[in-house]
Parts: C-alpha cells; sequence; structure tokens
C-alpha cells in the first residue's frame, strides 16, 4: 500500500470513528470535555470564579515555596537534574532551570509535597497540584499572559474534578490515587489549551494519557515519597499526551466509558455508569472551582474533622494527657483504607507523611498539643512519648453519620480516667465549600508559608502578581517572579 493510500486509509478509518462518538444520544465524555476545553473563553468564567481561582494558585506557591526548605525537596532536584538544564523555572529555586516536563514534575511535587494543598471534596482530588504546574510551565513555554494561564488552570480543574468525582470516592478503595491517576486527565487539557489545539486533537490526547495516567496508594504501608510526585507526574503525561496528538497521534475515543475506558478498568465493582453524568453535568453553568477545599491543617484532608475535634475537646474540657483512659474516633468508612490502616503504623508513625495520613496521632496531637500544623510534624514531636502514649489509645469506628463525599465527618470520643465521657463531633469540616476558608485566611496562609522561604517584601510581590493575574502580568514574568529570579 502506498504512502498516500495508507494516508487515504487512515483519514477514513478516523472518519468513521468519528461517526461513533456519539452512543445513541449521548455523547463521549471525551469529546464534550473537549469541546468545552477549546471553546472556554476567559472572559466567559465568572469574575467570583477567577477570584477563587487566583486565590487558590496563591495558596499552591505558599506551600511550594514552604516546601524549598524541607530535605525531599533538595533531593528530588538533584534527581531531575541529572537529566539536563532548560529553560523551565522551579518555584522558589532561582538557580535551577529544567527542561518543561521536568520543570513541571518538580513544581508539582513541591505544591503537593507538605500534603497541604487544595482538595476538591466531592473528587477526592487535590487538582491544583497538578494543573497550576502544568498551567504555569506551558504558559510559559508559549508566551501566553496571565489570563491565558488562569483560563486553562480553570478548564483543568472543571475537568479534573468532574472526573473523580465520578468515582465517588472509589479510586481509593482499590489503591489509585486520583490525583495522579485523574489529573494527567486535567493536565492534558490544560496543556492543549495553551497549544492552541482542536476539540478532535484534545479528544484524541485525552486517550493517549489514558496509557500514562497512574498513582498508587502504596505509600500508605510504610509513609513512602511516592505521593508527591503524583501531580508532577500527571502534569508531564498530560503535556506529553498533548503533543503527540498535536502531531497526529491517534488515541482511543470512548476515553472514559469504554470497555477498557478509565472508570470500568480502575474502578471494577465500584464502577456505577450512572455516576457518568458527573464528568459534564453543569459544564460552564457550576463552577466546580468554587467548590475546592483550601486546607487548614498540614495534612491528609480525612484527618481534618478528627483533628479540629481534638483540639476543641481540649480547649473546651481542659484535658490533660494522664485523664485519658481511651479515645473513639469517628470516621467515614471510605478512608479507613487511607488515614486509619495498618493500624501499628498509625499509632506510631514511621516519619512525617505517615503521621499526615493518621487519624491516632492527628487525634493524639489535638489533645496533647492543641496543635496539629508543621511544627506537630517535625522529628522531635513525632518521638514525643506523651503523644504516642495518647496515640496508641485511639481507635477508630466507621461514622454511620457521616457525609462523605459533600464533606469529610470527623467525631472524637474521650473516656476519661474518671469514668467521664466527652465528645465533640465536625460534621463538616473547615475548609470544605459550605464552610470554607476567606480569601483574608488564604492569604494569611500563603504568607506564613511563603516567608518560611523569601523575606517579606518578595512574598508580597508574589501576592500582587498572583492576585493580578488578569491585570497584564505574563506567565514568563510570574514564572521567573516565582523561582526567585525577578
Amino acid at each position: 500500500m502506498s504512502r498516500r493510500s495508507r494516508w487515504r486509509w487512515s483519514n477514513r478509518e478516523d472518519q468513521t470513528l468519528n461517526e461513533h462518538i456519539r452512543i445513541g444520544t449521548a455523547e463521549l465524555i471525551g469529546q464534550r470535555l473537549a469541546d468545552f476545553t477549546e471553546t472556554l473563553d476567559g472572559a466567559a468564567i465568572p469574575a467570583a470564579v477567577r477570584a477563587r481561582a487566583r486565590h487558590l494558585i496563591l495558596d499552591a506557591v505558599g506551600i511550594a515555596l514552604a516546601s524549598t526548605q524541607y530535605d525531599f525537596s533538595h533531593r528530588t532536584l538533584a534527581a531531575l537534574r541529572e537529566f539536563g538544564a532548560g529553560d523551565g523555572d522551579v518555584i522558589g529555586y532561582p538557580a535551577a532551570r529544567l527542561p518543561l516536563r521536568d520543570a513541571v514534575m518538580m513544581n508539582g511535587f513541591l505544591v503537593h509535597g507538605l500534603d497541604y494543598d487544595d482538595t476538591h471534596t466531592a473528587g477526592v482530588i487535590h487538582a491544583t497540584a497538578s494543573c497550576f504546574p502544568t498551567a504555569l510551565g506551558m504558559a510559559a513555554e508559549v508566551g501566553a499572559s496571565g489570563t491565558d494561564l488562569l483560563t486553562a488552570y480553570v478548564a483543568g480543574m472543571e475537568v479534573a474534578t468532574r472526573l473523580g468525582a465520578v468515582a465517588k470516592g472509589g479510586f481509593h478503595q482499590v489503591g489509585f490515587h486520583p490525583t495522579g491517576l485523574v489529573g494527567a486527565f486535567g493536565c492534558t487539557l490544560v496543556a492543549g489549551k495553551l497549544r492552541g489545539m482542536t476539540a478532535k486533537q484534545l479528544a484524541h490526547a485525552q486517550g493517549i494519557v489514558l496509557s500514562m495516567a497512574s498513582g498508587s496508594l502504596e505509600f500508605l504501608q510504610d509513609g513512602a515519597w511516592t505521593k508527591r510526585m503524583h501531580p508532577g507526574w500527571a502534569g508531564v503525561a498530560g503535556i506529553t499526551a498533548a503533543a503527540l496528538a498535536r502531531n497526529g497521534f491517534l488515541g482511543p475515543k470512548a476515553v472514559y466509558e469504554g470497555r477498557f475506558g478509565l472508570f470500568p478498568s480502575h474502578l471494577g465493582t465500584y464502577f456505577d455508569p450512572a455516576n457518568l453524568a458527573l464528568a459534564t453535568e453543569g459544564l460552564e453553568e457550576v463552577w466546580e472551582v468554587e467548590k475546592v477545599a483550601v486546607k487548614p491543617l498540614p495534612a491528609c484532608h480525612f484527618t481534618h474533622a478528627c483533628a479540629d475535634a481534638a483540639m476543641a475537646l481540649r480547649a473546651a474540657h481542659a484535658i490533660r494527657p494522664e485523664q485519658i483512659a481511651h479515645v473513639r474516633a469517628l470516621v467515614p468508612a471510605e478512608v479507613v483504607k487511607t488515614v486509619c490502616e495498618p493500624v501499628h503504623h498509625k499509632k506510631k508513625p514511621q516519619n512525617s507523611y505517615d503521621a499526615q495520613f493518621s487519624i491516632p496521632f492527628a487525634v493524639a496531637s489535638g489533645l496533647v498539643h492543641g496543635r496539629f500544623g508543621l511544627a506537630e510534624l517535625e522529628q522531635d514531636a513525632l518521638n514525643d512519648a506523651t503523644t504516642l502514649a495518647v496515640a496508641h489509645k485511639v481507635d477508630y469506628e466507621p461514622d454511620p453519620n457521616s457525609a462523605f463525599p459533600k464533606y469529610y465527618s470527623g467525631e472524637v470520643i474521650v473516656t476519661l480516667a474518671d469514668g467521664r465521657e466527652v465528645r465533640h463531633r465536625e460534621h463538616m469540616n473547615r475548609g470544605a465549600s459550605d464552610r470554607p476558608l476567606t480569601s483574608a485566611d488564604i492569604i494569611a496562609k500563603f504568607e506564613e508559608n511563603a516567608s518560611m522561604a523569601l523575606a517579606s517584601a518578595h512574598v508580597e510581590r508574589i501576592k500582587q502578581a498572583v492576585l493580578g493575574l488578569d491585570e497584564g502580568i505574563s506567565a514568563r514574568e510570574l514564572s521567573r517572579l516565582l523561582a526567585g529570579r525577578a
């Protein structure tokens, strides 16, 4: 067969595939998301949504800067430098210039490094940690404006959060981390949007990234560092898939609902076809960005309600560690595998990452210290005999009144040595969409985190630049500023 004949056959095949874009009257999810991404106009995004998006980005930048002060970030940067230098900026590292994909990998790692980054509660996904580094790196690469960066970020967030919501928490039950797994699809559309790709190309790109998306929860066994790399890897996969599709590479069309599509293949018995509608429901009418929860505590969002409940009990009843006989923590049944098991590791965390995913340690920290912040994750705090003794008294039970996944509810019941029982419930976790941190709260959190790495004048410049993304700053200018090169 001649090259020209093969080209004609390929086009005929593609036309046939396109004729099957619709199954009955339902458009394939990938095509609908591609259409949404291609046509999304920044001017059509409501002002309140854009404002919230800017504050979510500001939160992410502050966390990334704080992460530069920890050993895990230095080791990761050293590894990525082995692949050579490039033009990509790394947040908080003025001397580090990496190739685009490696810079995105590193920036995603920094945003997610302290597990302090935002969470879309229904999707159970840290979407900003992948969508923002991808948007920052790609927008700087193509010379886009801050407005274009923000628009692409919003597009990716709207996609990733909805895809996560389809699973109803099921990915965690079978050992997949949606931040890496689902995040790759959002990043693909972020990269494609900034490359000016057509809806047809964007549809193929999602099919391509289906073979790249990944993220295992095995780190929960021993506090390994692998979760930190998931958002950046999602960005790497997304940029790669977009480039392949842009150059004519073909991907499968039934990306999400096909026989071996994302949801049937990764959810198994947790897959409910009725939930597929959530992937496209309300596009351009309901903005999921507004439902993203900003974390008030530097730990897995599943621990927050119980940690806050423990702090509230300590404050209300002046509880002393020696008074505590036993503690029951009520948690959503869906989060048990993540923050309650294996029990022996959760009651004696092996490192800070282990502690960030431990209900017993979070509750014990709240009861003993009245806090559960970055200081409580330092090695001395992890080895504190009093905290560990209380942690060993904490047992968990499935919460019969849980509102998961709308809220990450939690309740703590303390039995005192004199037989009294005191309890406190946080049905709606602090930071949830119906109990959000305010813009002022987010700014204060950013300033506290960023000040761990930068002088106050530089912190203020970054704050003004991020909150003014719609006011003329270019993506390259922002990228240099965040790296400390401007």
